[in-house]
């Protein structure tokens, strides 16, 4: 009777399971996602059809390239332009939208103010794989899908129309290089158009296939004919394909490559060998939903399920597929290769993705994350680097750091591996020892200070950040020297830590920059300011704790970043979006600031700051990112957050814990595991952590490790609409972040506003860090001291250098310098025009130091007036012969810097009456695109004691620049008197 009931228990668990199993498969996780979050705002996402990780992205293109049009699309647009195949999920730099297809009906409108139509958000269909929309200028449905590098237009005709035709455009949005158009057969069209933007040298070839034969093709050259030929080459060109009378559906498919025009037809045969965009949008479906299927959420809001399938949407789009369908792609050598075994990618925004979208990803999709490092490691043997910021097989440069390093290692420590350890090593290594962006200058004193590379703060940190990442890869493969001498480069982030602020500052030279302002977004910072930067330590919290003093005092600085002003002063920044105080949901310098409580003991106040941003800066809406995507970054954080936890410091094995949107997350793992995460609340809106457990037992510590997911389980949350101020709070269970071994001294620094004087200078030294001695030397021509102890300030009355370093114990910093300039004291300036707050240099005396800057306009030492005349009156304090007088000036088109017109030269014996004595202009274009720096003067044979000088601004920007019609700065760094 007992086996009997067993048996009947069994079946009941079986049939359970099975219908259990059944609901899950009926689950369409697309019907979740709305792809028009972050179309609007400053999300620059993309509502078009695209497969996972897929080379093309179908979609409509509403504007050129601006920012906010960086994706080709805004939600607050009114006209479509086309639709192009290639697109970019959230940058913050325009590019691609290559190849864009129009219908049209009648008369061929070949200017793109002709072909554009107007359109309603109310016929916009997207999903996963799927767009449509009516183009209400001549009321004809657009209807869009892919596949993984090739996709289908279908475009529907008014029963009224006379015909239906497409229009080509290869001139749309990036500069061209070149392009042609040919057509091979009575349906088929292939051609190839190399372009410049973002990535300067991008190459796309394209095949186009036609359901029914062209009646009519012609082609606009690029000296505006209109020409029968079958072919054309240039650069500026356009095509148009017409079809029979009566034909009210046209069906377009087209295969695009990296490599060849063949490439482009083999890969669209393989993929689609038929028709029907049901079929597509289907298969398209499929695939999304076994992607979206990695991870399940219960509970929330129905639009919180949304935003967040949406945000896992998102993470799917980048870095895209970059080879054909046989292997080949286009390296970065920009020269043709095969890729074995691994499939090779394109797009990676890795001072972005490094820090939440490359660590999730180790957790549903290692097979990817694995063929993503043999990608980088494909580059570097391609092109002599890792990758910073890799677009279609064009290194950028753009952003910091060499963050591809933070994603090998931390998918190396969770077991991730299928690379070759000695050559990515050597890779990291290559990079980190070059001479590229003050590396060498970083190397040598431990730092880098701004007049020798800009956002030399930031960029301190974010090597430092990626050199512990070096250190602790080449401890886990066997390399002493490697991880030792990294060890040391992990902590430099010390160098520029000022103890009477608590902030991570900027130096030029071997002094702070002054005066202070932490809300200041300026020229030391990437994308911020020092708020947004002085926790950037994530691979020694403790330590930076510990020079704050202790838990408390970090603390209060910690709560003081999320409860300040939220006003920033300084540049205006665009990217600095969603703040809390000074802390910046919109950028990501900020992501993980909000978790660093948990490290000194208090959880509850993490909690309730990722409960505020889970809920107010994600959601279901066009503006429903708070800041760019970033591809996949942005909406990576939020994944991380609303189930938890969050990677802090993506390579120590931690996810720091938060509080849970939802009721219950699985997440799915490859390995055939799932890891469930339980949230228990007392109040529906509870989000404090009064107590956790881990497969069922007492979890106190207030993170979870990798592998504790990795292995499969159940974390549960209990959750109260209190803080608890006890869970959590004991210091054996704070998060892990320190570096133990190969400490370092911190470099001394120069306590001083100014390293200019007139008759005598009183230099003084300080240490960073207590119980340090100081010891220091001076430089001057034909003299150099030995170094001595440092005791208190002591004068200098000429110029010189002065060489420091600090010493504890039997350590020593890095040695540091500092010049100091004696400038002449015969004259004195009286600026009447106002400087921009940004570069001031200073002050007026900076003008008549005797000092020429170098084309480096980033450093300090140049002054900027924008959209206004520069003038001044220097005052030589007596009469005098002058036989020259000029002004030292630059030119930087891109940043908005011109040069003057022209400068004027007025002499004046009294300071009331004015003569003019010299006129030069400016002959240099403004083509000339590089930066550069030149003086415009005058011989002249005048005796006099006042001169004024007017520096005619430069107007407006060209017509050729992206913000042509803008004004123009000035930069001025010396007037020169002889």
């Amino acid at each position: 009777m007992q086996t009997l009931i067993n048996m009947k228990k069994s079946a009941l668990f079986f049939a359970l399971v099975i219908f259990s199993i059944g609901l899950q498969a009926q689950i369409d996780y697309t019907k979740l996602v709305n792809p028009f979050i972050g179309t609007g705002g400053h999300g620059h996402t993309y509502p078009g059809a695209s497969m996972p990780f897929g080379m093309m992205q179908l979609s409509p293109d509403t504007r050129g390239a601006d920012w906010d049009g960086s994706s080709g699309y805004h939600y607050s647009d009114s006209v479509i332009y086309g639709f192009s195949h290639t697109h970019l999920s959230g940058t913050g730099i325009p590019d691609y939208c290559d190849l864009l297809l129009m219908p049209f009906s009648g008369k061929v409108p070949w200017d793109s103010e002709e072909y554009r139509s107007s359109f309603s958000h109310s016929t916009e269909k997207a999903s996963p794989g799927y767009y449509e929309v009516m183009l209400e200028k001549q009321n004809i449905k657009a209807q869009l899908s892919t596949s993984y590098r090739s996709g289908m237009h279908q475009y529907t005709f008014p029963q009224n129309a006379s015909d239906g035709a497409i229009l080509i455009d290869l001139k749309h949005r990036d500069q061209v290089l070149e392009s042609y158009i040919e057509k091979i057969s009575s349906t088929e069209l292939r051609g190839f158009r190399r372009s410049k933007s973002w990535a300067q040298n991008q190459h796309l070839y394209f095949y186009i296939k036609f359901e029914q034969p062209i009646e009519e093709f012609a082609i606009k050259t690029d000296d505006g004919r209109v020409v029968n030929t079958t072919i054309a080459q240039g650069t500026s060109l356009k095509a148009f394909v017409r079809f029979a009378t009566g034909n009210k559906v046209i069906k377009a498919k087209v295969g695009i490559s990296g490599v060849s025009t063949e490439g482009a037809k083999k890969n669209l045969e393989k993929e689609i060998a038929h028709w029907d965009l049901e079929k597509l949008k289907k298969d398209s479906k499929k695939a999304w939903n076994k992607e979206l299927s990695k991870i399940e959420v219960k509970g929330g809001t129905p639009d919180q399920q949304v935003a967040f399938y949406t945000s896992l949407y998102h993470t799917f789009l980048a870095p895209n597929i970059y080879q054909d369908v046989d292997g080949q792609y286009r390296g970065t050598d920009l020269k043709v290769h095969k890729a074995t075994p691994n499939t090779n990618y394109s797009v990676f925004s890795l001072w972005d993705t490094y820090r939440a979208y490359h660590p999730l990803m180790t957790i549903i999709n290692q097979q990817k994350t694995g063929d993503w490092i043999n990608t980088f490691l494909r580059q570097y043997k391609d092109g002599g680097m890792l990758p910073v910021w890799e677009l279609s097989g064009n290194e950028t440069f753009t952003m910091i750091g060499y963050h591809s390093v933070p994603v090998i290692w931390d998918a190396y420590q969770k077991g991730i591996r299928g690379f070759n350890e000695k050559l990515a090593l050597k890779a990291m290594t290559s990079y980190a020892e070059g001479n590229r962006f003050g590396l060498p200058h970083y190397i040598k004193y431990g730092y880098l200070s701004n007049d020798i590379e800009h956002e030399s703060t930031s960029k301190t940190v974010e090597y430092a950040y990626d050199d512990w990442c070096i250190a602790q890869f080449a401890k886990s493969i066997g390399n002493d020297s490697v991880y030792k001498q990294f060890s040391a480069r992990a902590q430099y982030y010390k160098n520029v830590f000022d103890p009477s602020t608590g902030h991570l500052r900027g130096k030029l030279q071997s002094m702070w920059y002054s005066p202070f302002d932490a809300s200041e977004i300026n020229d030391f910072y990437t994308e911020g300011n020092s708020w947004q930067y002085s926790f950037a330590v994530p691979q020694d919290v403790e330590t930076l704790i510990e020079m704050h003093g202790g838990n408390a005092p970090f603390a209060k600085k910690l709560n003081e970043l999320f409860t300040t002003s939220s006003k920033t002063t300084g540049r205006d920044q665009a990217d600095v979006t969603g703040l809390i105080g000074q802390y910046a949901q919109g950028n990501e310098p900020s992501h993980h600031m909000a978790y660093l409580f948990n490290y000194v003991g208090m959880p509850w106040r993490t909690q309730e700051l990722i409960a505020q941003i889970n809920k107010e800066f994600y959601t279901n809406s066009p503006d429903g990112l708070i800041g760019n995507e970033d591809c996949g970054q942005m909406s990576a954080w939020f994944i991380f957050s609303a189930m938890g936890f969050y990677p802090v410091c993506p390579g120590n094995g931690d996810y720091v814990l938060g509080t849970p949107l939802f009721d219950e997350v699985i997440i799915n793992l490859e390995n055939g595991k799932t890891f469930k995460i339980k949230a228990d609340r007392n109040d529906p809106g509870a989000h404090y952590v009064s107590a956790t457990k881990l497969n069922g037992r007492s979890h106190t510590k207030s993170f979870l490790l990798h592998t504790d997911i990795s292995n499969g389980g159940t974390f549960e949350f209990t959750l109260s609409n209190k803080p608890d101020k006890v869970w959590g709070t004991a210091k054996a269970n704070f998060p892990r972040s320190k570096i133990k071994s190969n400490p370092i001294v911190a470099v001394p620094f120069f306590n001083m506003t100014s390293n200019k004087f007139k008759e005598v200078a009183a230099v003084s030294l300080k240490a960073t860090e207590k119980g340090s001695s100081l010891y220091y030397r001076r430089i001057q021509p034909n003299m150099r001291t030995t170094f001595v102890k440092y005791e208190k300030p002591f004068e200098i009355t000429e110029s010189c250098e002065v060489e420091a370093y600090a010493q504890r114990g039997t350590e020593r910093s890095k040695t540091v310098v500092q010049q100091f300039h004696k400038i002449p004291s015969d004259k004195n300036i009286t600026v009447l025009s106002t400087v921009n707050s940004m570069y001031t240099a200073g002050g007026p005396g900076a003008l008549i130091d005797g000092i020429t800057g170098t084309t480096n306009w980033k450093a300090g030492e140049w002054q900027s007036y924008y959209d206004t005349d520069f003038e001044a009156v220097v005052d030589l304090q007596k009469e005098v012969p002058v036989n020259y007088v000029g002004v030292h000036v630059l030119q930087d088109v891109s940043p908005w810097i011109l040069y003057p017109k022209e400068v004027i030269f007025y002499a004046s014996a009294n300071g009331a009456d004015y003569k003019e004595i010299a006129r030069v202009q400016n002959t240099v274009d403004t083509k000339l695109e590089t930066v550069q720096a030149q003086e415009l003067g005058s011989a002249v044979n005048v005796q006099t004691r006042f001169l004024k000088v007017k520096v005619v601004n430069g107007g407006k920007l060209p017509q050729w620049h992206e913000s042509a019609g803008n004004p123009s700065h000035i930069f001025i760094d010396e007037i020169i008197i002889k």
